[in-house]
């Protein structure tokens, strides 16, 4: 764990907090080099953007200048966003972690990029795609290749979780080269919502779950999703919950004991309808002794527009995490 930086920010005051809402971003996260911040998000080629204050931010170039080789190759298809980025850094590389896909279809590939600097103006900018890393194919698989999160544990072996819909979340490790699937391959189920099974596996269903994200805190693995619909505007329902686990593969349960693998999840943070129709994909961070959440929220007050969220993580007595 050492030798990695998940998504280094400061402090955030609460006048902070506020402005940072009117960022439109959707999936967003953060990473900080030097003293420059840069933000990844879903859009055409994945959106960056930098920020020397966490308030003012600049539209930087996509990270892709096209769709890939190996994308229309896999996905011939193709013409959407390049999904849920995640951003990581890792002996002397970022590591950028992204979804393609079709929508609502599990016929996905998560593909990975690295570079040796986030500052657009440095001689040594340049995203090398290594390519596809997972796939799912319909009628194949029950599970869908999207919505990428790295966590390396603390015998520096790096896994990735992932997943949408269908039978849920995965775990899987990768090798050292974070680049490829350790072998021989190990996966593993996580957190699943019950699904129609007479659906054909083409078919995502209403087991509405996605975009894990994996924070150690204690003793505890926290596994953090998102339920029920985004993408909906006003009318998306998204929520944050939470199980955890002493175990990196699990089993992780909610505050009631309620197994995630059997639609578990203790609620995190969601709509309130005067603000925000519904909040959802987040990450979490540690940093300068306390905790923050950062998510996007359907603007309430904003024809359903998706922004960025951040808000401190405190935690109870219990030691489930609360939105400040």
């Amino acid at each position: 764990m050492k030798n990695i930086i998940r998504f280094v920010l400061m402090a955030f005051p609460a006048i902070v907090m506020a402005q940072t809402n009117r960022i439109q971003a959707h999936d967003p996260v953060m990473i900080k080099q030097d003293s420059m911040y840069y933000l990844f998000c879903t859009g055409m080629g994945i959106s960056m953007w930098s920020s020397v204050n966490r308030v003012d931010w600049k539209k930087e170039q996509p990270v892709f200048a096209g769709i890939s080789n190996w994308v229309l190759q896999e996905l011939p298809t193709f013409k959407g966003h390049t999904w849920a980025p995640d951003i990581s850094y890792y002996n002397g590389l970022y590591y950028l972690y992204y979804s393609v896909s079709a929508f609502g279809k599990n016929t996905s590939c998560i593909g990975v990029a690295t570079n040796k600097t986030l500052h657009p103006s440095s001689r040594d900018y340049h995203w090398q795609d290594h390519g596809k890393l997972i796939q799912s194919v319909p009628n194949r698989d029950d599970w869908n290749a999207i919505d990428p999160n790295l966590f390396i544990d603390e015998n520096n072996t790096p896994w990735l979780t992932f997943g949408s819909f269908w039978n849920g979340i995965k775990l899987v490790k990768l090798d050292s080269d974070l680049v490829s699937l350790a072998k021989p391959e190990e996966w593993y189920n996580l957190a699943s919502r019950k699904r129609d099974a007479t659906l054909p596996d083409s078919l995502p269903g209403n087991s509405a779950i996605e975009a894990p994200f994996l924070f150690k805190k204690g003793k505890y693995y926290y596994l953090f999703v998102s339920t029920d619909f985004c993408c909906r505007g006003l009318k998306s329902n998204y929520k944050v919950m939470v199980g955890r686990s002493e175990k990196l593969a699990g089993p992780y349960v909610d505050k009631q004991h309620i197994p995630m693998m059997q639609g578990g999840g203790s609620l995190v943070i969601a709509g309130d309808s005067t603000n925000w129709a519904a909040v959802g994909h987040n990450s979490v961070y540690s940093f300068d002794g306390k905790d923050y959440i950062v998510c996007h929220g359907y603007d309430a007050k904003d024809n359903g527009k998706p922004k960025l969220i951040i808000r401190e993580l405190r935690w109870d007595s219990a030691g489930w995490p609360l939105v400040e």
